[in-house]
């Protein structure tokens, strides 16, 4: 399996303990790849917290995160490139590439254009980034 890179929704199941969480470790065996997160995972997750007063123990546990994972920056200059050329893409504004039509978040943007640049394959749990699979990146949809 290739090294993988967590969307948020996922960090969301590992941080609430969710037994999903631990189903997808059994699949995918996440001791055998090497894990990383966007820092862009991380805010989200700080912000989340701050709007749903979360309490110290789940904020500990965000924290803990950067022990756990590989924590991946943005402040790269092929990661700023994709970043604008997933964007376009995104948006139908690439005569080079095929056709998408689905406008991201920025914050996907970010987390899309980072698996991209290094060569993983994302897993999430939602459809946000369905149209990037086999394009930018391997995208595994939970």
């Amino acid at each position: 399996m290739k090294d993988m890179l967590f969307d948020t929704n996922l960090l969301l199941l590992l941080l609430r303990a969710n037994a999903q969480w631990y189903e997808l470790d059994r699949t995918y065996h996440f001791a055998t790849t090497r894990n990383f997160i966007s820092v862009v995972s991380l805010g989200e997750l700080y912000s989340l917290a701050l709007r749903n007063k979360w309490g110290i123990s789940r904020l500990l546990a965000i924290g803990q995160l950067r022990q756990e994972f590989i924590v991946l920056e943005i402040d790269d200059d092929d990661i700023l490139q994709r970043y604008g050329e997933i964007d376009a893409f995104s948006q139908c504004k690439l005569t080079n590439r095929p056709v998408s039509s689905r406008n991201m978040g920025k914050n996907d943007l970010w987390i899309a254009a980072t698996g991209a640049v290094f060569g993983l394959t994302l897993l999430t749990a939602d459809k946000d980034f369905a149209h990037l699979d086999g394009v930018y990146l391997d995208v595994i949809t939970i």
